[in-house]
Formats: structure tokens, C-alpha cells, sequence
């Protein structure tokens, strides 16, 4: 059977795009072109499930989510398949400015605690430990090889903050599950959360999914093993190395070069590639649909 010829309609420079409030979106040629790889392979999945279809959008920071979901979105309405696009970001426990401040806590609990288990947290030690907090290097592994002792500490922290990075600690997983469920059920509005930066920006906004066949969920956790209702995940991958070029070229915050930065990404990266198996499709960071096999090759490759 010969494969159908895709044709696509143009991109504007401005299109609908996820519902965090205040996000911005830069689509480039780049990511119009990743969408046209996607498409025909995305169509090809949802002929599998059939009526209201969830499409999860995920990868590392920086990976290009917001601006793929977006076209992929604007490619589906012009075939006449109403798509709606939620940011999963709207979903955290706490505001970002509260949610950092919660992980680096949780990281310095939990390296103090090494210490402590470890009878490593004498007054002198602890006072070094006061100093390298403030001057925000406790993550740095350079710190680790003038003192030895905070290998343990270093450790103990990373953990910690394992169990909380991606989990229902930091994130309500089963608030999203739950909206999930009611659109596949065909409910005709479904009540969305937004979050803006400060602790009073909390509501929700009624949303008509009346028209409405696909949901495509943008974001970092849409293949985790907490979220419920996903029909499609699509994994848009990237190394550690390119996640962190790419943040260093946006200067995402002032802290993209910081080790505790570096720390939360590797995490968020190896929780990414322990979902990979489930992704639907994969993605390369320069465009190329890749099988699981060949996923994990650029991986092992990426890690020598």
C-alpha cells in the first residue's frame, strides 16, 4: 500500500498555545519541521484508539514541548480534528518560586541527614555546610573533592530529591488523571487550573471541549508512572548535554549553569528515560523518529 502524501498548512507567526498563564512561545523553523515528522505517525496512532484521543507531548526542559504541541495542535484543526492543548504546568503543588525553594530544601534535608546517619554532622562540618549554602555550592562535586566528607552528604541529597521530582510530593497527579477521565467520558466542559507566579494567582477557567477530539498534554511528566489516561505519549528526546546547551542559549533563569541545576535536570533525566519504553513515538533532539532499540543506543552513546 503506498504511504499517503501529507500536505500541510502554513504555520503563522502567532497560533493558539498552552493555557499556563503568562507562557510565551517562540516557534521556529525547527519546530514546524519536527511537527511534519510527527504527524503522519501521530494520525497513524490515533486510528488505533478512536474517539477522544489524550496525545502527551514530554521531554527535558527546553526540548521544544510548548511549540511542537502547538503546531501539532494547528496541523489537526486545519484537518478539521478539534485539539485542545494543556500545560501540565499548571499542576504543580506550589507556585515555581515555592517548588524551588522546596527542592533545594528537600536536597540540603536530605544530605544533612547522610551526615547525621553517617555520624559525619560534628559543628565543624556543619559550619562549612552553612557557608557552601550560602554561597549556593553545596551541589557543586568540585566542593566534594576538597571535602571528602560531602560525597556522602552529596549523595544523601540527591536521593532525597529523587523521591521528590516527578512525584504526587510535587505534583497532583490525580487532579490531572481525573480531568483525564472526564474527557474521555465526553464531558462537554471541564474546569482547568491555572497558576501564576504568586500564591493569590490560583483559579479555574470553564473550558468548552465540545468540539474537541484530541487533548494534547504538554508537559515534562506526561509518561510518568503516576498519570492516568494517556493514549499517546510522545517522547521529544534530548541528551543532558543538548538540554543544557539549549537552556544556556535561551538563559532560562540566572541559574542555568548552577549545579544544582545541572543536579535536577540529570534527574528529571533518567526519569525520562525510564518511561521511554512506553513513549508511542519517539523524537530525536535533530528530528528523526527513533525505535526504542535505537533510543537507547543515542543514550548509551551519549553517556560515553
Amino acid at each position: 500500500m503506498a504511504q499517503k502524501t501529507w500536505t500541510f498548512p502554513e504555520v503563522p507567526e502567532q497560533i493558539p498555545h498552552g493555557d499556563m498563564p503568562g507562557d510565551k512561545i517562540c516557534i521556529g523553523p525547527e519546530h514546524i519541521a519536527k511537527a511534519k515528522t510527527i504527524y503522519p505517525k501521530l494520525r497513524e496512532e490515533m486510528e488505533t484508539v478512536g474517539g477522544r484521543t489524550v496525545v502527551a507531548v514530554c521531554g527535558g526542559s527546553g526540548v521544544g514541548k510548548s511549540e511542537i504541541a502547538s503546531v501539532l495542535a494547528w496541523f489537526l484543526e486545519a484537518d478539521g480534528i478539534g485539539a485542545y492543548i494543556m500545560s501540565g504546568d499548571n499542576y504543580p503543588r506550589r507556585i515555581p518560586r515555592d517548588n524551588d525553594l522546596e527542592r533545594l530544601r528537600v536536597y540540603r534535608t536530605g544530605g544533612l541527614r547522610g551526615l547525621v546517619a553517617n555520624r559525619l554532622a560534628d559543628s565543624e562540618r556543619c559550619g562549612i555546610l552553612r557557608v557552601l549554602w550560602e554561597q549556593d555550592r553545596d551541589a557543586d562535586r568540585a566542593v566534594a573533592e576538597e571535602y571528602p566528607w560531602m560525597k556522602n552528604y552529596q549523595r544523601a541529597g540527591a536521593r532525597a530529591l529523587t523521591g521528590y521530582l516527578g512525584t504526587p510530593d510535587e505534583t497532583d497527579f490525580d487532579e490531572v488523571s481525573d480531568l483525564l477521565a472526564r474527557f474521555h467520558q465526553g464531558e462537554k466542559t471541564l474546569f482547568l487550573k491555572r497558576m501564576g507566579r504568586e500564591t493569590t494567582e490560583l483559579w479555574y477557567d470553564p473550558v468548552d471541549f465540545s468540539g474537541k477530539q484530541v487533548l494534547l498534554l504538554e508537559w515534562t511528566h506526561g509518561n510518568s508512572d503516576f498519570l492516568e489516561g494517556v493514549d499517546i505519549p510522545v517522547l521529544l528526546n534530548s541528551t543532558p548535554a543538548e538540554t543544557l546547551a539549549h537552556r544556556r542559549a535561551r538563559n532560562r533563569d540566572g541559574k542555568t549553569d548552577s549545579a544544582f541545576t545541572t543536579l535536577v535536570l540529570g534527574i528529571e533525566q533518567r526519569k525520562l528515560e525510564a518511561q521511554a519504553h512506553k513513549a508511542r513515538i519517539i523524537l530525536s533532539k535533530q528530528g528523526e523518529i527513533l525505535s526504542y532499540a535505537e533510543y537507547r543506543r543515542v543514550m548509551a552513546e551519549s553517556e560515553d
